[in-house]
């Protein structure tokens, strides 16, 4: 619609378009256009902004035209790309008095490519094709331009060598004619020519980075031009290791500035229950509880945080939050857990709702969240640059809320976003005067010592063409609109007046984080241009603009070559016999046999990993969870068999889910996991209690060693006792049991089970021989798997097990990284601590010892 009123096309004329298949598509338009009708009704209401635009033009140029101005009029630095600038420029150059100043205009083009442009009429990708189209409408021709007095070229053979490199497709055939005449002058074009082929964007923007710092050494004045606003973050972001701020014309989006962010994640609490990751995204943004105590807010959000790590809650509620602050010392931790309940918890809307309503409750939230508990003292979230637009954005939305209907929350975030994206805030700091980066549009009428053209690759320069779901090219045509080609003419007008500044920089990156780039087609045109020079000269040349580059890429890779460290050797700490564990689990046993490294850093250096701030259906979750659904059922069913159904367990299962696991898709998962083991695990349990009757479940048990002075612990998933007194150890897995080779060697979990009870160690349970210990595999593969009590007793177990805790309580004897881990590719929660990849599996050990 903004095209249209800008071009002063109504839609009665695209009604009119000759289109021979009346296609359903077209019906549609037809009818969206029966409704925007309306719209270009002058009577019906005020014109938008376009519409004005054009009215006001066309009036002033009928004013003109009959009462010309007495003084000069001077239009300057306009291609006369749109329709409204074009009659602009038409009415000024009619003027007695008028002048128009046209940038970048090519004083080497031929009159026969001039009059090509003329008669053809369809090149707009030409950089020249505005001025050739702007000229005829005038009634006169391009070679009647005049140039500006005194203005000579810095380069005049640059300017002729681009000159001849980006004429029309149809007439490059006089590459051959003239290319010859620029041999002699080649080296004088192309020698403050860099090009830069980078490896990817980041290490392009790390040699702009660079460039840029040698010009601020050097006194002069740099710009960076590029559509590429990621490109131009990157370069931002790689000058802050020097703390050069550079004058960023389009500045940052206001979305991504801090106040833009803090509204966005505002605006996510009205979908649904705050979760974790939300709600310490909000509590450790810099703008929340920002007025005053901001210190006892932080200490307060992590206390909170390491308790909400520890318990695993994916969405906090009013209760856990009480529950928290019951646990805190500070009397304070009360008052500022009941600000947090009352501000970000329960904000949730997901149905529709006014957007007046919507945004009146948005900006009340936002402004408790950034004053904190204080009520004094001026938000701080209104406040800088960012803050005054953010205000200025957000008010002009609640001004014109009512024009809308109501929106769910999801639609609601949505829009803010994208009204917020549409602004954009200049940096706060000092920018650096000799630091520019630029857009096209501000490169067209401004000039610097140096041009770093960047991003030439297709997509970028020229930007790919949007597309267009209503007209294809021919329906654009018929009717007057512009076509995709206009973008790209403009682009390569860009292209032509920067390159020709005294020097310049050509930069691209090889590649994208996922494949290959294409380089722009201006300088594929430049390069087969220059490269294809008869005498030789031309790619010499070509070489040497490479070469200027190289240097830079070596520069880079210098800066980022890391410095020459000794490399850790892989370590076998060996602390003191008094800080060694004198008291470990039977699981700790495993990780003591395959990684005595891990028990090091747990029970030695009291390291523990901290659980994911957003818990997931882990496989941990899934151990418990399946430990609670086989010992709720085992237990509900030890007094009568009745109850020992495959239904039953069913049930037990949708039940426990239901309470422990908030994920559905996790819900459905599990629980058909166990709908596929029900059957055979009630078949094996009726013969599990022919054996022993269920006696203890999830029983603590201890073992001491008094010579030694170690206690080892054990929880037993499930102990039977038999009629005879005998012992029936069962341990419940989620995944395959270890085979016996397992238990012989590492695992021996169930075998030292097995010597606790023997020695009465667990509890109420009174000391008697074992007659089996089983894993009870619960995976893919149900499966029973026996602990070879045969092959070792609980006797040799303990035998065993008193020498490996007699050795490594021994000054002399290191904990070794990874000493006999199952899986080469398994990653331990301590591998980044022994800094394992400087090392290898096969490397010897370092014994060293520590204090």
């Amino acid at each position: 619609m903004d095209e249209m009123q800008a071009q002063g096309v109504r839609p009665e004329e695209i009604e009119d378009i000759d289109i021979s298949d009346q296609s359903g598509h077209w019906a549609r338009i037809l009818a969206f256009l029966r409704i925007i009708r309306p719209y270009f009704d002058l009577d019906a209401g005020p014109p938008d902004r376009e519409c004005r635009q054009r009215l006001v033009i066309g009036h002033l140029a009928q004013e003109w035209q009959e009462n010309p101005p007495d003084h000069p009029v001077i239009l300057a630095g306009s291609t006369g790309s749109r329709g409204p600038t074009q009659t602009l420029i038409q009415a000024v150059a009619r003027l007695p008095k008028g002048k128009v100043v046209l940038p970048g205009f090519d004083f080497d083009q031929p009159k026969d490519v001039w009059d090509e442009l003329i008669e053809r009429g369809a090149a707009e990708d030409h950089p020249q094709f505005r001025f050739a189209d702007l000229m005829s409408r005038l009634g006169a021709h391009p070679k009647d331009v005049l140039q500006w007095p005194d203005c000579q070229p810095s380069i005049p053979a640059r300017n002729r060598l681009v000159s001849l490199a980006m004429r029309p497709a149809p007439v490059t055939d006089q590459w051959l004619r003239d290319g010859p005449e620029l041999e002699r002058d080649i080296n004088d074009a192309t020698k403050q020519i860099t090009l830069l082929e980078a490896p990817s964007p980041r290490v392009e923007a790390l040699c702009i980075a660079m460039r840029l710092r040698q010009a601020v050494e050097d006194g002069v004045t740099a710009a960076m031009i590029s559509t590429d606003r990621t490109l131009t973050r990157q370069v931002t972001a790689a000058l802050d290791r020097w703390n050069i701020v550079p004058d960023d014309s389009a500045g940052i989006p206001l979305q991504l500035s801090a106040p833009g962010r803090f509204m966005r994640h505002v605006a996510d609490l009205f979908r649904a229950p705050a979760t974790t990751e939300q709600l310490f995204t909000l509590l450790k943004h810099p703008l929340t509880h920002s007025t005053t105590d901001r210190g006892p807010h932080l200490r307060f959000t992590r206390e909170l945080e390491l308790y909400l790590r520890k318990r695993g809650c994916p969405a906090p509620t009013a209760d856990i939050m009480r529950e928290w602050a019951l646990h805190q010392e500070s009397v304070d931790a009360a008052g500022w857990c009941q600000w947090v309940i009352e501000n970000l918890l329960d904000h949730q809307a997901p149905d529709p709702v006014s957007v007046a309503d919507r945004i009146t409750r948005h900006i009340a939230i936002s402004e408790a969240i950034a004053r904190g508990q204080t009520t004094e003292g001026q938000v701080k979230l209104w406040k800088g640059e960012a803050g005054e637009e953010s205000l200025k954005t957000v008010s002009n939305l609640a001004e014109h809320a009512s024009a809308s209907g109501a929106l769910n929350a999801s639609d609601y975030a949505h829009l803010f976003n994208a009204i917020l994206s549409r602004e954009s805030v200049r940096s706060a700091d000092a920018p650096h005067t000799q630091v520019l980066i630029w857009g096209t549009l501000e490169a067209r009428v401004q000039g610097a010592e140096l041009l770093i053209l960047a991003g030439l690759n297709e997509g970028i320069w020229p930007e790919a063409p949007p597309q267009d779901p209503w007209l294809n090219r021919d329906m654009r045509k018929q009717v007057g609109l512009t076509l995709p080609e206009r973008r790209i003419g403009l682009s390569a007008h860009d292209f032509q007046q920067a390159i020709c500044t005294r020097d310049v920089w050509l930069t691209r990156s090889l590649r994208t984080e996922d494949a290959q780039t294409v380089p722009s087609r201006w300088l594929n045109r430049l390069q087969n241009l220059v490269c294809g020079l008869p005498e030789g000269h031309g790619k010499q040349a070509f070489v040497d603009m490479r070469s200027r580059g190289q240097h830079w890429l070596s520069l880079v890779r210098m800066l980022e070559q890391p410095d020459e460290k000794p490399v850790a050797l892989r370590p076998a700490p060996c602390p003191p016999s008094k800080f060694r564990p004198r008291k470990l689990s039977v699981t700790d046993i495993k990780r003591l046999i395959r990684d005595p490294y891990a028990v090091y850093a747990r029970h030695v250096l009291r390291l523990r990993p901290l659980n994911s701030l957003m818990r997931m259906p882990d496989a941990l979750l899934r151990g418990t969870v399946l430990h609670e659904i086989f010992e709720t059922f085992v237990r509900d069913t030890a007094a009568s068999q009745d109850q020992l159904t495959a239904q039953n367990l069913r049930d037990v299962t949708a039940s426990v889910l239901n309470e422990n696991v908030h994920w559905a898709e996790a819900r459905a998962l599990w629980q058909a996991r166990i709908d596929r083991v029900a059957d055979w695990f009630i078949e094996t349990e009726l013969e599990r209690r022919t054996l022993a009757h269920p006696s203890a479940f999830e029983t603590l048990g201890a073992a001491d060693m008094p010579a030694l002075g170690f206690t080892l612990t054990a929880k037993a998933d499930r102990i039977d006792i038999g009629p005879d007194g005998n012992l029936y150890i069962y341990d419940y897995k989620t995944g395959s049991a270890p085979t016996k080779a397992e238990q012989l060697n590492f695992d021996k979990q169930l075998l030292l089970e097995a010597a606790i009870a023997e020695r009465a160690g667990f509890e109420n349970i009174p000391p008697s021989p074992i007659a089996q210990a089983t894993y009870v595999a619960l995976g893919n593969k149900p499966g029973q798997s026996h602990a070879p009590l045969e092959e070792e007793s609980p006797a040799d177990t303990w035998s065993k097990l008193n020498r490996l805790i007699a050795q490594y309580l021994q000054d002399d004897q290191g904990f070794v990284s990874r000493r006999a881990v199952q899986k080469i590719e398994a990653v331990g929660d301590y591998d980044h601590l022994s800094r394992f990849g400087e090392w290898e599996q096969v490397d010897s050990p370092n014994p060293e010892k520590v204090g």
